[in-house]
This record gives C-alpha cells, structure tokens and sequence, in this order.
C-alpha cells in the first residue's frame, strides 16, 4: 500500500510538475507574442512619422522655393510710405536716368546734383532737397526703370 501510496503521489507531484511547465510556457508565450505586437505597432507608428516628417519637409521646401521666388520678384527697397531714405531717393533718380552716383544711401554731393536736375526737368524749384512734392512725383520711379 505504501508504493502504491507513493506511487500515486510521485504521478501527483510529476504532473504538476508538467502542467506547472507548461502553463510557465504558455505564459511566455503568450507574453512573447504580445511584446510582438507591440513591436509591430511601434514599427507602424514609426512609418507614419517618417511619413509625416517626409511631408512637413515637403511642405518646407515648397514654402522656401515660394518665399525665393516672391523675393526675387520683389525689388530690393521697399516703397516708402512718408519720408524716403536717401537709398530709396537714389535709387528713383537711377531709374529716372538722374545720376546721383554710387547707391550709397549717403546724401553726396552728386545725389543732391541729381535731385536738382529731377526737380528742374518736371518744374519744380531746384533746393535739392526732396520734399513731399519731389516724393510724389520721384517714388514713381523707385521700381519703374523708365530712361
């Protein structure tokens, strides 16, 4: 009776020794195919961030190539609203065909000289100095390059 006894309690202990293994397998198993899957949507998640960040640059390049060809398009002054500054003023007197010399952005003694030739060719009183009504008449020319 007593190898029976420890018969029956050695199959006890064996199998769950075995099913204990077996379930522990399971487990791992179970536990390895789920940090699979998280790999696979990590790896999906990260294709469509490539994908967006491939677009956004995308989006930047066109933006750049747009903003060059605007500022290309543009002249290099901006048109002055109230009082000119004497880069401006020179470079509506070049496009005048008033040679006031280097552009500069200096008031010489050559810019005033084309001033007052710019002021005597449409009748205004010569002082070289450029006031509204010289302005009104001068920033036509800032981006029109008529003689």
């Amino acid at each position: 009776m007593i190898k029976r006894y420890c018969a029956v309690l050695l199959v006890a202990i064996i199998s769950l020794y075995l099913s204990g293994c077996v379930t522990t397998g399971t487990q791992k198993q179970t536990e390895i195919q789920g940090l699979k899957n998280q790999i696979s949507d990590l790896e999906t998640q990260l294709q469509t961030k490539d994908e967006e960040i491939n677009s956004l640059k995308e989006v930047v390049k066109n933006s750049q190539e747009e903003t060059q060809r605007m500022d290309s398009a543009k002249k290099v002054i901006p048109e002055a609203k109230t009082r000119p500054n004497v880069r401006q003023i020179q470079v509506a007197l070049k496009n005048a065909g008033f040679d006031p010399g280097v552009i500069d952005a200096k008031m010489g003694r050559q810019t005033k000289e084309a001033i007052k030739e710019f002021q005597r060719a449409n009748n205004l009183k010569a002082d070289g100095k450029v006031g509204k009504k010289t302005w009104g008449l001068l920033k036509e020319y800032l981006y029109k390059k008529i003689k």
